[in-house]
């Protein structure tokens, strides 16, 4: 069941105020990954977990401030809130799991690298940032 727009809205700020877009509908999610053929797209599975305030949000922000290569386009769907977005954008990898918080890194259109939440939870953010940049950097432009 969805929580309060107002008690998620400053975690969906976190990320769109860093330039990510967010996609709340399946059509979103469809025009974003018809885009995403060429380059790269980060897409974040925002969360109200535990580990998505300590960990995930904050070292995405960490990891996208670096020196990393960045990705061309940033994409964010918020699982358990925008259930059709969410569902639409897993089932460009179906094999994967649902897991969220998770992140998930295309180049030309194919999933190469996702971290799903048990290589999030217990971590600091900075570490987290670290094996971020290393992601763009071997699959970045």
């Amino acid at each position: 069941m969805p929580y309060s727009p107002l008690l998620i809205k400053p975690f969906r700020e976190e990320l769109t105020s860093i330039g990510f877009v967010e996609l709340c509908t399946a059509d979103d999610v469809d025009r974003a990954m018809k885009d995403a053929t060429t380059g790269t797209t980060l897409v974040v599975f925002n969360s109200v977990a535990g580990c998505a305030a300590g960990t995930a949000r904050p070292g995405v922000r960490l990891a996208l401030d670096g020196d990393a290569k960045r990705p061309d386009r940033l994409l964010t769907v918020f699982d358990e809130q925008d259930i059709e977005a969410t569902a639409k954008m897993r089932s460009y990898f179906p094999d994967i799991p649902p897991s969220h918080p998770s992140i998930a890194l295309f180049k030309d259109g194919e999933l190469v690298y996702f971290i799903p939440r048990h290589r999030i939870e217990d971590r600091d953010a900075e570490s987290f940032a670290a094996d971020l940049r290393s992601v763009f950097n071997e699959f970045g432009q």
